[in-house]
């Protein structure tokens, strides 16, 4: 598994099989969030697969589904809610995980500096700079709790 650390409290990696969700909770991880839409390949897990691993392990576990190449505010809204909300770090993961690390960027649009946010990404192996702009223009509420 190729976990890629953004923050203390977020982490995010391409795809994972069930054997790893146990390993997630072990390393500390309260939620896992699945950014892959189901049966976008062949071979990959259900989200009832990895929800019902993740509950027998103690997680949460969150479908918050983008087609690749696609950008959704309203899917960074929830991730970002998830965030909010966990009392923990959270894992996601995508085929790649750059939409996972794309909605983490884009839920801490206005809350934490771009420069920041694209640092995190970038030294996790995943060049946002294309949304640059797109980051700088969003604001959004701090977080509460």
């Amino acid at each position: 598994m190729d976990i890629r650390q953004l923050d203390q409290g977020m982490a995010v990696a391409p795809q994972i099989a069930l054997p790893d969700v146990a390993e997630l909770a072990k390393a500390g991880f309260r939620a896992v969030i699945c950014n892959r839409p189901d049966g976008e390949e062949p071979g990959q897990p259900a989200f009832a697969e990895i929800a019902q691993a993740a509950q027998a392990a103690g997680m949460a576990a969150h479908h918050i589904p983008i087609a690749s190449g696609q950008l959704d505010l309203a899917a960074a809204e929830r991730f970002a809610r998830v965030l909010d909300e966990t009392d923990g770090p959270v894992f996601a993961y995508c085929r790649s995980g750059t939409r996972s690390a794309m909605l983490w960027a884009l839920s801490q649009a206005g809350r934490r500096p771009m420069g920041e946010i694209l640092a995190a990404t970038a030294s996790a192996g995943y060049d946002l700079s294309p949304l640059a702009q797109l980051l700088g223009g969003l604001t959004r509420p701090a977080a509460t709790g």
